[in-house]
């Protein structure tokens, strides 16, 4: 971050607005006592995504994003690697020490605020992007493909 040497610490915003009230949606949905809990959750769970998403609908969703979080995405190489939603789920909860319960709610908690920044659009186009099991971290039911 940089600061103002000319506001005091104690009077200076650490996030952007648009980040900030992405932070309140994501505290608000998972509950978190501060933005600062709620910061982490976005970070750990927006770096997964960035592993995960390719093409048109990483761009996509890079721009729709507050800038603090488009470059917590953007900032990951994509693993080539398909990660089912329960396996990505696992892995963030391996990356970050916490238990799966917790990390499942740290992941529909985030995802409930992208979903609410990318529209419903963009979401349908990142879930046919990625494996099975994501629509129901987005809060959506997953619905199967005909043969």
């Amino acid at each position: 971050m940089i600061t103002d040497l000319r506001v005091p610490s104690e009077h200076q915003q650490p996030y952007g607005t648009a980040y900030e009230q992405m932070l309140e949606k994501v505290r608000y949905e998972g509950a978190y006592p501060t933005l600062e809990r709620a910061d982490e959750a976005v970070r750990l769970v927006l770096s997964g995504l960035g592993r995960r998403l390719t093409g048109e609908e990483r761009v996509d969703l890079a721009a729709c994003l507050p800038q603090e979080a488009a470059r917590v995405l953007t900032a990951q190489i994509p693993d080539t690697r398909p990660l089912t939603g329960w396996a990505f789920v696992k892995d963030l909860a391996a990356r970050s020490g916490a238990s799966l319960a917790t990390t499942r709610w740290d992941t529909g908690s985030v995802f409930a605020a992208v979903a609410a920044h990318a529209g419903p659009d963009l979401v349908t186009r990142i879930l046919h992007q990625l494996p099975t099991g994501y629509a129901l971290l987005f809060g959506r039911a997953e619905l199967k493909r005909a043969a």
